[in-house]
């Protein structure tokens, strides 16, 4: 195969796994609380990380705006807020929601979420989306790659202002993600 389709053929790739990204996140609940041996000590552990989780979604989804959607897209490069930190902290949010669900129900969980979202964020969809910031946004987007790492921050900007927030966003946008962060956590409380 010829590289530009093989190209052509992850970017396909990574635009289903892209589009079907919330049912791949039912299933990843699912497994977690199928095999879920909670306690109330693992519970407690594990609701730190999904409480952190959901706040920094709720900061992160208010400055971008618009971004659910089917397809990979942006209308504009947000590298304020959230986004002055890490460049995917949506993903790193559900990634805290996920390892607190794994920690709550137990080892086995955990490190199967863990290897799960590696696979699926980490080597599908962030790279997907970042060849498409960076078709897009250029020379702008590579000096935001520069400055700002994947899932941690390369260096504590001064200033963290949130340009544009607009709480809004979060009842257009997150109440769904927010109503299935607490019915798992309830699901999983209820396993005890």
């Amino acid at each position: 195969m010829e590289k530009p389709k093989k190209i052509l053929a992850m970017h396909k790739f990574g635009d289903l796994v892209f589009k079907l990204r919330g049912g791949i996140w039912t299933v990843l609940f699912l497994i977690i609380f199928i095999t879920a041996k909670p306690t109330w000590g693992s519970f407690r552990a594990g609701l730190i990380f999904v409480i952190l989780g959901q706040l920094l979604r709720f900061w992160a989804a208010g400055c971008i705006g618009k971004y659910r959607g089917e397809a990979v897209g942006a209308q504009r490069l947000v590298t304020t807020g959230a986004y002055a930190l890490l460049r995917n902290p949506l993903y790193f949010a559900n990634g805290l929601i996920g390892a607190g669900w794994g920690i709550m129900a137990g080892l086995k969980a955990f490190l199967f979420f863990v290897i799960a979202f590696l696979a699926v964020y980490v080597f599908i969809i962030i790279p997907r989306e970042e060849s498409f910031l960076r078709k897009k946004f250029g020379i702008e987007y590579a000096d935001y790659c520069r400055k700002t790492g994947m899932f941690y921050p390369k260096t504590f900007p001064v200033k963290i202002r949130s340009v544009g927030y607009d709480a809004r966003v979060l009842w257009k946008s997150e109440r769904h993600s927010l109503w299935m962060t607490i019915l798992g956590t309830v699901l999983l409380a209820v396993k005890i």
